[in-house]
């Protein structure tokens, strides 16, 4: 018999190579493929969960930022709400503008989430009604929120001016609960 010219060695090399073929073949078209499509997908989703999660980072920082700037600019206003009403403290601080002031007894006024409202009335006598106005001035600068219910009342007898007037002293819940404690 006569070889063909396809010797034993050179079939088996040729069944090798197509089995090889087919299973790269079908490896190629029933996982590469299918899993490639996938990671297209995933990646594509990466990106924008990517983009939306840079926006939400920037919002953050630009909302941090602000946060920070508010707190550096309201400062006083923070330190003022945070610190407790004391009658002591307030007569000795504005003592210097009147003859006389006298602070009737605390009553807790309005009361909401937000803060609570001390309503503080008050009766000095004066001299002269420019200390009524150092004064409001110096509320300004106090360590507290303080508020002057209008009108101010002024009553003259002989030399001295009798005022009466209301303030409302606004203070944070958080801090006077959590001092009575």
């Amino acid at each position: 018999m006569k070889n063909s010219g396809l010797s034993r060695q050179n079939i088996y090399v040729l069944i090798a190579s197509l089995s090889l073929l087919i299973v790269v073949l079908s490896f190629s078209f029933f996982i590469l493929i299918p899993k490639g499509k996938e990671y297209r997908i995933k990646k594509s989703e990466m990106i924008k969960i990517r983009r939306e999660s840079n926006r939400y980072e920037k919002f953050n920082q630009d909302t941090l930022s602000l946060l920070k700037k508010l707190q550096a600019d309201n400062r006083y206003t923070i330190t003022a709400l945070s610190t407790q009403f004391s009658e002591e403290r307030f007569l000795k601080q504005h003592q210097q503008y009147f003859n006389t002031l006298t602070l009737s007894k605390k009553v807790i006024g309005e009361k909401d989430d937000e803060f609570i409202t001390y309503d503080v009335n008050t009766t000095s006598k004066i001299s002269s009604p420019k200390s009524i106005y150092d004064f409001l001035d110096a509320i300004n600068k106090s360590d507290w929120i303080i508020s002057v219910n209008f009108p101010i009342k002024f009553k003259r007898e002989d030399s001295v001016i009798y005022s009466t007037f209301s303030m409302k002293v606004y203070s944070n819940p958080k801090k006077d609960l959590n001092s009575s404690k």
